[in-house]
């Protein structure tokens, strides 16, 4: 099973995510892609670690080229998110890359490895304001990456002030 869930910030994408594992047995793993940069980034960090406090999941950080992560068919995988991992690719040298390819190549790979796959992502540049030159980039990268993994995913949610709201597929718990 390969979950896609979307939406905006502080939506509840990350807490229906979590819920979805409740039921799921084996080895979970909570990929993290976050980038502790800076104070509001380790908040982030330190909270979503409390939130997940007890409900058996090994973290493992991979900020980039998460195609080299050795899993198992056993293994379900919460990874979170893709918006920094995008970001993490993107900018990791002193030239931007084009990455959404890449990653939907590296994701294909690893939903076909795993038991249970829950992709958390987020909508972005739906706001229609103007942007630098790299943030549009970024913006037009994000869109790719999520119609391309919403066309591997078995199920695509969006998460709306904390409702899930089914695009495709069933319910995934």
């Amino acid at each position: 099973m390969t979950v896609l869930i979307t939406g905006g910030s502080k939506c509840g994408k990350s807490s229906f995510a979590e819920k979805i594992f409740d039921s799921i047995k084996g080895r979970k793993i909570y990929l993290a892609t976050m980038k502790p940069y800076g104070e509001e980034a380790e908040k982030a960090i330190a909270r979503h670690r409390i939130l997940r406090a007890g409900k058996g999941f090994e973290t493992i950080e991979k900020y980039t080229d998460i195609g080299e992560l050795e899993l198992d068919n056993d293994n379900s995988v919460l990874l979170e998110c893709i918006g920094n991992l995008l970001a993490n690719e993107m900018f990791r040298n002193e030239q931007v890359q084009i990455s959404a390819d890449k990653i939907a190549d590296e994701i294909k790979q690893i939903s076909t490895k795993v038991n249970n796959l829950v992709i958390v992502t987020n909508q972005v540049g739906s706001d229609g304001m103007d942007y630098q030159e790299g943030t549009e980039l970024y913006i037009s990268e994000m869109g790719k990456l999520n119609q391309k993994i919403a066309s591997i995913a078995d199920t695509v949610v969006e998460c709306v002030y904390g409702m899930p709201v089914i695009l495709k597929g069933e319910k995934p718990c």
